[in-house]
């Protein structure tokens, strides 16, 4: 096999292996959207108790309508950091975008099912959610490492920020909303130590301001649809 053969068929691999790559995100986006991706944890509100408080019709609504706003951020932040990991050329920094998206899947099936719970769906615009930040997150990926993982602190720390809003607003006598959410804080809180402990490096301002504006569009939106 001459020089030329060798790179042709080099150059065949790597698309070949760029195809695959792209088969196996659609299939899994496919699982994350029906809801039949597998998780690790089991939800820490537990199962369901005799005694757990009643919420009223109102209050059941509010709640439910928050959780999927939570399990639209779980659907981007699912999207965003295999994006984010699929075209990252440093194997540890995959690995940690990787461990990340792993753990939001535990908060995509905690949120599906305190939803399930309070009589309520997920937002009807998931496809359009997921297919947008697996895009942004494809985006960041080109811009190195530290802005890399510099969009994966950024991203976490406006996600605890508006954690944070929620339990103020879920009716404190939800115990099981307040526990899936005070989890899910906590293990943002977690992810984005990781990405600044490996390099983060911090945004623009213009960035930083995007990327709130386009949390308060999807938040808007997914709370009622």
């Amino acid at each position: 096999m001459d020089q030329a053969q060798i790179q042709d068929s080099s150059s065949w691999q790597r698309r070949r292996g760029r195809l695959d790559g792209l088969l196996a995100e659609a299939g899994r986006a496919l699982q994350v959207l029906d809801g039949t991706v597998a998780h690790g944890r089991a939800s820490p509100a537990g199962a369901v108790q005799a005694d757990d408080p009643v919420l009223s019709p109102d209050e059941a609504r509010h709640a439910a309508g928050l959780m999927r706003v939570n399990h639209v951020g779980e659907i981007c932040a699912q999207a965003l950091y295999r994006g984010q990991a699929m075209f990252c050329k440093d194997a540890r920094i995959q690995g940690v975008l990787l461990q990340a998206a792993a753990e939001e899947v535990d908060h995509l099936a905690w949120c599906r099912q305190r939803l399930d719970e309070l009589g309520s769906r997920p937002s009807l615009l998931n496809p359009l959610w997921y297919a947008g930040a697996f895009g942004l997150g494809v985006v960041a990926s080109r811009a190195g490492i530290p802005y890399n993982l510099g969009f994966m602190a950024e991203t976490e720390r406006q996600v605890e920020e508006h954690l944070d809003g929620h339990l103020d607003r879920l009716p404190g006598h939800d115990r099981r909303s307040r526990d899936v959410v005070t989890q899910m804080r906590d293990d943002e809180i977690g992810h984005r130590t990781t990405a600044e402990t490996h390099g983060a490096v911090p945004l623009p301002a213009p960035v930083r301001g995007l990327m709130r504006l386009m949390s308060r569009v999807m938040t808007t939106t997914a709370y009622r649809v």
